[in-house]
């Protein structure tokens, strides 16, 4: 596991154990604690909540999307708000019993379903921390992204590939959906960008991969 400081109030932690990485990433607020993504178990956790520490600020947990990598440790923290788009908790449901039983070899640690208890469509916006969830279609459907205006970090969870080699993700949207979530990126106003599996990219970095997915053809619908 790797541990980096980002910007101000950040922290990635990167997780090498299995086929790909896995980022879990931290934020410090001035009221809440965020986790956005919880990996692969219990245990996975445990290293956030060791560096959390118990009798720290209240956490509030947000998945980026349904799939099992990023939702297997919400559990970790039982006095936590859990956050999500409102199609994830659905979707969640539909899925949980397919994706443990298929990809049971990488369970790690205590894994129990947990549903969102917070949902939004479009946007949520937390003031205080300057904290903005909004709805970002293109991986799955229920694809959420999150900017840390104050520390100018976008984190995108996998509407990016899982490495530089394979930069375009696979898609439950067709990609003129998708191409529209690229597209508001270009607008948004940050220096760092976290995805769920890729390396650190800076805002020049995510641009670059964007444009040129915007001008291949070669990427089926």
């Amino acid at each position: 596991m790797q541990i980096r400081t980002i910007n101000s109030r950040g922290t990635l932690f990167t997780f090498q154990t299995t086929d790909w990485d896995l980022n879990i990433y931290i934020i410090k607020g001035r009221r809440y604690n965020y986790i956005i993504d919880t990996g692969l178990g219990n245990d996975c956790m445990k290293a956030i909540t060791d560096y959390l520490k118990p009798g720290d600020k209240k956490t509030i947990i947000i998945n980026t999307h349904y799939h099992w990598d990023h939702i297997w440790g919400n559990t970790a923290i039982k006095d936590s708000l859990l956050i999500s788009h409102t199609l994830c908790y659905d979707l969640i449901i539909a899925n949980w019993e397919g994706m443990l039983e298929k990809n049971r070899a990488y369970v790690f640690g205590e894994v129990t379903m947990r549903l969102p208890e917070l949902v939004f469509e479009k946007e949520l916006y937390f003031p205080e921390d300057r904290i903005k969830l909004f709805h970002t279609p293109g991986h799955t459907t229920d694809s959420i992204s999150i900017l840390d205006e104050e520390d100018q970090v976008l984190i995108i969870g996998d509407n990016i590939g899982d490495n530089m080699e394979e930069i375009f993700p696979n898609l439950e949207c067709g990609t003129e959906v998708y191409y529209d979530t690229l597209k508001s990126y270009l607008t948004l106003d940050y220096n760092t960008c976290i995805a769920g599996h890729n390396t650190i990219l800076t805002k020049e970095n995510l641009e670059t991969i964007i444009n040129r997915m915007l001008t291949d053809s070669s990427h089926p619908s």
